[in-house]
């Protein structure tokens, strides 16, 4: 069987989208006056918070942003609040460091029209240890470290809905269902896309506890399953029909190839950093999350808009 001709796409919306990368450049930082940056006291006992966690999140989003020291996003935030006019205290760099370990960031996304069409992946990320130039010339240190970022975006709006970081031993199946957890219960999912690590038992019940139906390819030589689930049953649903279609076509009947979409999100994850700057696990979870952030603020400027032409 010969193999498909590739699909050529063109892009419908170059003006805007040229505005939107135009945007994404933009050094123009906004503060609201009315924004909570020191909190109200809370009436429990012990000592106070100084600073919100939106202040804790802002100054962090500038460090992951642009790359810099906890010291230099000190100054930083400093000369900001200086230019916009506002006589805000800024946290000091332990402070930053302290908060930083608890920080439940707030990751924004828009929302699409109609049931959530939840595409998964994960990828690896260097958390300690030296580059790859200096490890194939010199060795490297026998101590390298590397971290698992999972997540799901939108299909539709290509915004970061869920994300986990785990260490390198942890597999891909496992976080399936923390990732589908992240998603409100009352928002619909129509579908979960993912590559063949994700054809386990665990995961396809928990897409079928969502009401969503899975897109996973079967694993090679696999058998069915006893239907004792729902998930089970549409596993095998999934196995029928690849047996019966074969790989390349069911892959197209079912728009497996959306996937290719997280896919290019995971290298926008390292387009922030090819490695963290956090040390201990916990920060390194909240720098994850702040990446996600801001690719999400990037999303929402503009993305392109493509069409089929043959």
């Amino acid at each position: 069987m010969s193999n498909w001709t590739s699909t050529k796409y063109k892009t419908t919306n170059w003006s805007s989208y040229n505005d939107a990368l135009k945007r994404r450049g933009s050094l123009t930082v906004w503060f609201d006056p009315s924004m909570i940056w020191s909190p109200p006291p809370s009436g429990k006992r012990g000592r106070q918070k100084a600073y919100s966690d939106a202040a804790i999140q802002v100054c962090l989003t500038l460090k992951v942003q642009f790359g810099m020291p906890l010291r230099q996003v000190t100054g930083f935030v400093e000369s900001l609040l200086g230019l916009a006019g506002l006589n805000w205290a800024v946290p000091d760099y332990s402070t930053l460091c302290r908060r930083q370990k608890t920080l439940m960031v707030d990751i924004p996304y828009r929302g699409g029209n109609g049931p959530l069409h939840l595409l998964i992946d994960s990828t690896g990320i260097k958390a300690e240890g030296e580059g790859e130039w200096n490890a194939r010339k010199h060795g490297g240190p026998k101590r390298r470290i590397w971290r698992k970022v999972h997540i799901g975006i939108d299909e539709e709006t290509l915004e970061v809905r869920a994300v986990e970081a785990t260490g390198s031993h942890i597999g891909d199946a496992p976080m399936l269902p923390e990732l589908l957890s992240q998603i409100p219960p009352d928002q619909e999912i129509g579908s979960v896309t993912g590559d063949g690590a994700y054809d386990t038992r665990k995961c396809h019940d928990a897409i079928a506890d969502r009401g969503a139906e899975a897109i996973i390819p079967p694993r090679k030589n696999a058998k069915p399953w006893k239907p004792t689930t729902a998930g089970a049953h549409a596993r095998n649903e999934i196995l029928r029909a690849v047996k019966y279609l074969g790989p390349a076509i069911w892959r197209r009947w079912s728009q497996y190839h959306r996937r290719s979409r997280v896919e290019a999100k995971m290298h926008c994850v390292k387009r922030l950093g090819q490695s963290l700057m956090a040390r201990d696990f916990d920060r390194q979870v909240a720098e994850l999350q702040i990446r996600c952030a801001v690719m999400n603020h990037y999303t929402a400027l503009g993305t392109p808009v493509t069409m089929a032409v043959g």
